[in-house]
């Protein structure tokens, strides 16, 4: 209750200034109510003493019904409110896919613990701040996998970021599946105004159906931004590898490196941007940038709704207006 009153908001809130009127109408009906009676002279007023019909008693609270009535139905013509509606949002908001390389090579420890890790860290506190957006997971390795379709339930989503893996899929780096299959995820969603995939990678394209340019060109169709991210260190760093049954772990020390001038040119087809992550705090940074880039965008596009809340108080002012007319003229019916 006290939150959904700190939360409350008027759409016409100068129309509580009519509550000012209240003490006026009080005096307005002390008033008439000492009018209606005729004085008398008696000798002795102790045969009267302590006493007040019951009533008499049950009269005094058809005022306050009254007063009360219109103390509410003052509040709902100023049109009390609460909050955005989500439904709303969500129909008018962005779809957002992550595509993440999980690659055998994103075990690199360039990154603390490993660029697997801080990928997954950056990419929860993404998801973190963007609330009212359906946000959605695609992974590759040789292979492009969906891991969680576009969806508001970002808790469920981050348990999948979590689960997120390369044991399931084929060794590679696919990122134009990767890419493609992302895509082909953003293109059945109706009613967003925004659909943006963020590409990470720290890899050149090995194995897979599609070139990462054919799926920028079929994004370039459907309206879909990409945000490229190409991650790692620019020295050779090891890779701790662990085969797919879990039962070796060994390093090796290739030379790592993924395609930029690739990497732009999805980012460029697409009317997005590109980014180099050379350090965690550096992929973090990154991701914050993509979140204010589109939080502009996203906020000219909507159309903010609240939650109406008017017809609560108008009701039940209204049936307390009732009640208080209904007692008047039948239980409490004066001659006067």
């Amino acid at each position: 209750m006290n939150e959904f009153i700190s939360n409350i908001k008027f759409e016409d809130p100068w129309l509580l200034l009519l509550l000012l009127l209240v003490p006026v109408y009080i005096y307005y009906l002390r008033t008439q109510a000492n009018n209606k009676y005729v004085a008398f002279k008696i000798s002795n007023t102790s045969g009267f003493k302590d006493y007040v019909p019951a009533k008499i008693k049950w009269m005094r609270l058809l005022p306050v019904l009254r007063i009360t009535a219109v103390v509410l139905i003052i509040i709902a013509i100023a049109r009390p409110q609460t909050g955005f509606s989500s439904k709303k949002i969500s129909s008018q908001g962005i779809d957002i896919m992550l595509s993440l390389d999980v690659s055998p090579s994103m075990y690199a420890i360039d990154f603390k613990p490993n660029r697997m890790e801080a990928a997954k860290v950056a990419a929860n506190e993404f998801i973190d701040s963007r609330p009212n957006d359906r946000i959605g997971l695609v992974v590759f390795a040789g292979e492009a996998f969906t891991q969680c379709p576009a969806t508001l339930d970002h808790e469920m989503l981050k348990a999948q970021v979590a689960t997120a893996d390369n044991w399931y899929l084929k060794d590679g780096t696919a990122i134009g599946d990767g890419l493609f299959l992302a895509v082909n995820r953003l293109a059945d969603t109706v009613n967003v105004n925004t659909k943006v995939i963020i590409l990470l990678t720290d890899g050149v394209r090995i194995g897979g159906k599609y070139s990462p340019v054919d799926a920028a060109n079929a994004a370039k169709q459907l309206n879909v931004r990409v945000y490229s991210i190409g991650v790692g260190s620019e020295s050779n760093t090891p890779i701790p590898v662990v085969d797919k049954n879990g039962r070796k772990i060994f390093e090796l020390d290739p030379r790592i490196s993924f395609d930029e001038t690739m990497l732009k040119e999805v980012a460029n087809l697409t009317g997005g941007q590109y980014f180099k992550a050379t350090s965690k705090e550096k992929l973090s940074e990154i991701y914050q940038q993509i979140d204010q880039i589109e939080k502009q965008k996203f906020e000219v596009d909507i159309t903010q709704r609240y939650d109406e809340h008017f017809f609560y108080f108008a009701l039940i002012g209204f049936i307390l207006l009732l009640i208080e007319i209904l007692l008047t003229n039948t239980i409490f019916r004066s001659l006067t």
